[in-house]
């Protein structure tokens, strides 16, 4: 038995919604999706209350402000025992400039995605991550040349509804 929350198709539309624009008022929200407000909004917190919606924040423009690199790391662990995984996704975490932990099938553990200033940032980065003996036998980095596109939400239409 499942303990996720029973979507309606208006369920869906409001989170499609709510990917596009966090920012929207609730009158617009409840027009885009064939609402009054009042309805919309009991929606809109009953999905947040179940954990549906987990938060709301900016997209930030990075290349506005500063350079960046993204690198992805492909990681293999040395031994692969349930607590070699946890110590290394808790030693993981302390690293801002980890913004993606993946643990992964195939052949390596793990793929990270740092995001730093530079080369030399990533090798400082890198260098620190080996310090901590997490058991890492041996990584490999791939540094992104540029990103034709990035999504940040997913297709919830395609995922959330049958194809009967």
């Amino acid at each position: 038995m499942s303990n996720r929350p029973k979507l309606d198709r208006i369920d869906i539309k409001i989170l499609s919604e709510l990917q596009r624009n966090g920012n929207i008022t609730n009158a617009n929200l409840a027009a885009a999706v064939g609402l009054s407000a009042s309805p919309c909004l009991q929606r809109v917190k009953r999905l947040e209350s179940a954990g549906v919606i987990s938060g709301y924040g900016a997209h930030v423009n990075v290349a506005k402000v500063t350079s960046i690199v993204s690198v992805f790391t492909e990681i293999m662990l040395h031994d692969h025992r349930r607590d070699d995984f946890v110590r290394f996704e808790a030693n993981v975490r302390d690293f801002d400039e980890i913004t993606e932990c993946h643990l992964v099938s195939g052949g390596y553990d793990y793929l990270l995605k740092f995001i730093v200033k530079d080369i030399g940032h990533y090798q400082e980065v890198i260098e620190r991550l080996l310090d901590r003996n997490l058991g890492i036998e041996k990584y490999f980095s791939y540094i992104v040349i540029r990103s034709p596109f990035v999504k940040h939400g997913v297709p919830l239409n395609t995922l959330l509804t049958d194809d009967d």
